[in-house]
């Protein structure tokens, strides 16, 4: 088992698997957190059908995100196109793929947790900006950012995790191709098909611990 455990084989998968959760976490924190300010400060016909929509990839199977999101990134597709002539390559079965994958199942967590937080931020504070002369520039930089900080980075924890642990979506859009897309989820399910279990015991672990390390961090904060 400890030799399984040194191999470039047991490696790239983890390297792998933090690199997607790394840029579907930053993409996250960027577009959740627009959004969610967004949501928490604006009433208009169809929010509430809006902000549904954006919550579906927390509920719906797997599969069905991921077969979503063949459809829409699909050579038979004009946005599958586009990334097809930008990157000079198909996007599915790459591991742009599986950033997107992550990205979506992600998302959710951390649009609903940020969203709250904007929406508990004391509005006389943000009353007595107003009448200072402060802008929505200004209120989100200097108000209502720095009030929410903590929803933010808890989100932000929560969406790594969850992008860490993102097997159905990524396995139906990016594949299993080691050395290529291959992530940690997708490489312990071939590990026990295979019954190559010290590989499978080694990437669990690694699983396991990154998930541990990261909801102790958010309860960290929470108190």
């Amino acid at each position: 088992m400890s030799n399984a455990l040194t191999t470039e084989a047991f490696l790239d998968p983890i390297i792998r698997s933090l690199i997607v959760a790394v840029v579907s976490t930053l993409l996250c924190l960027v577009t959740a957190t627009g959004l969610g300010y967004f949501f928490s400060h604006r009433r208009f016909i169809g929010k509430t059908a809006a902000e549904t929509f954006l919550m579906l990839p927390l509920v719906l199977p797997p599969s069905v995100v991921g077969f979503g999101l063949l459809v829409i990134f699909g050579r038979s597709s004009w946005v599958g196109r586009f990334f097809e002539w930008l990157l000079h390559q198909p996007i599915v079965f790459t591991v742009w793929a599986a950033m997107i994958a992550s990205f979506v199942v992600a998302f959710p967590l951390m649009f609903q947790t940020v969203k709250n937080g904007f929406e508990a931020v004391n509005p006389d504070i943000r009353e007595a900006a107003k009448i200072d002369g402060a802008g929505r520039g200004r209120l989100f930089w200097h108000i209502d950012l720095p009030l929410a900080k903590h929803a933010v980075l808890t989100g932000t924890l929560l969406a790594f995790a969850r992008s860490i642990g993102e097997f159905g979506a990524t396995l139906m859009i990016a594949g299993n191709i080691p050395g290529k897309t291959q992530t940690m989820p997708t490489a312990i399910y071939i590990a026990v098909e295979t019954n190559h279990l010290a590989l499978a015991w080694g990437w669990v672990a690694c699983t396991v611990i990154f998930s541990f390390v990261l909801l102790l961090f958010v309860y960290s904060l929470r108190k």
